[in-house]
């Protein structure tokens, strides 16, 4: 049955659900939050929104990898509806002709539900600017409100990349970058979360300029695992340490990273050869050593730097190591089991957001401490 990729008949009906889905947090923050202050209520749904967030995140893998990307043909809602209730009859007209999807009821209600959670989050962020705007009014705030306001930006950017994955029908890049402007969010909001909290981390410069360096790869390898999931390449190695029995493979860089091309189709036109896929895994995982060497040797560095507030830090590094060493592998030589992906992309949102919140405090600390260092000398006597 064709549909129209665009239909914003459902939009007020989404968007009613999705105040609905912000007026819960927000209304259980204020009891919370009762007697404490405007301050204390902005800083405890700044660190909500951040959870939720995460979970978000974590949902759209869950989408992505139930293969409910394209449950609904259409967006914002679905067939013309804000519901699937609403397009019983057209999803279950499509559900008849392909049993296994990409529509069908179980995976239309997955990307609703999707799409009903991002909107709530959108609804939530709103919340948050208006609330940072009046505290920048009284000057309460750590932190300019024009943080709220670019997070409150990039969700509107990420629904915009939300709205292209389903009407461009998950193309690559598309979709790398919808869960990469995920991961940007969420390092907006950890920035948030801790100039808020007013409490800097003293780190030896050496360290602070390790963590902005562990950062930047960091980033190129999530964007190569995002690569390697929105292209099905998971499964072009299921062997470790070596691939298809060699330590190097046959692999087609030219193809596997074309990044203007349809999903599972060379930049000619033609199918993506098997070597393309083989190219785009094991890139990933030789990423994946660098990375996880840096991040042991970051731990350690942290830990045997002798500050006690630094510890906590390095055993997060550590156990977030851990933990995406045993689920990438798991993913490898279990068949790319969905509880394992979705491990794998939690311990990646997870790495995101103890970064930003490590590199956001150290930042302070050092400008709190040049600050104090240009008044002494300002206000040093003559001899």
């Amino acid at each position: 049955m064709a549909v129209a990729p665009y239909d914003l008949a459902p939009i007020a009906g989404i968007a009613l659900v999705g105040a609905l889905l912000a007026l819960l947090p927000v209304a259980w923050v204020w009891q919370r939050q009762h007697g404490n202050g405007a301050s204390a209520r902005l800083r405890a749904l700044t660190v909500l929104a951040l959870c939720l967030t995460f979970e978000l995140v974590l949902f759209g893998a869950f989408t992505r990898l139930s293969d409910s990307g394209l449950g609904c043909p259409d967006w914002p809602g679905c067939y013309g509806q804000a519901s699937p209730l609403g397009a019983h009859a057209q999803i279950g007209a499509a559900q008849s002709v392909l049993p296994e999807g990409p529509v069908t009821h179980g995976k239309a209600w997955v990307e609703m539900i999707h799409r009903y959670l991002a909107t709530g989050v959108g609804a939530l962020l709103v919340v948050l600017v208006a609330l940072n705007w009046v505290e920048a009014r009284r000057r309460a705030l750590a932190i300019s409100p024009w943080w709220a306001s670019a997070s409150l930006l990039w969700v509107c950017v990420q629904g915009a990349f939300g709205a292209l994955t389903v009407t461009m029908k998950l193309y690559p890049l598309v979709v790398t970058l919808h869960l990469l402007a995920g991961m940007v969010l969420l390092v907006l909001l950890a920035v948030q979360t801790q100039a808020a909290q007013r409490m800097p981390l003293a780190m030896p410069r050496g360290l602070y300029v390790a963590a902005l360096g562990l950062a930047m790869i960091s980033a190129v390898q999530i964007a190569l695992g995002a690569w390697v999931s929105t292209n099905y390449a998971v499964l072009a190695c299921g062997e470790f340490p070596a691939c298809q029995g060699s330590w190097w493979p046959a692999m087609d860089f030219e193809h596997g990273f074309a990044l203007l091309r349809e999903l599972g189709a060379a930049k000619d036109g033609g199918g993506l050869p098997f070597a393309a896929l083989t190219a785009i895994h094991y890139a990933h995982r030789l990423g994946a050593y660098v990375v996880l060497v840096a991040m042991a040797w970051f731990a350690w560095r942290l830990f045997a730097s002798g500050a006690a507030l630094l510890r906590p830090w390095a055993m997060g590094t550590a156990a977030i190591a851990l933990w995406q060493l045993a689920s990438g592998l798991s993913n490898v030589v279990l068949g790319w089991p969905l509880i394992g992906a979705l491990a794998h992309t939690a311990g990646a949102a997870a790495w995101v957001t103890l970064l930003a919140m490590l590199i956001t405090r150290a930042r302070a600390a050092r400008s709190a401490a040049a600050l104090q260092s240009r008044a002494g000398h300002r206000w040093q006597p003559a001899p």
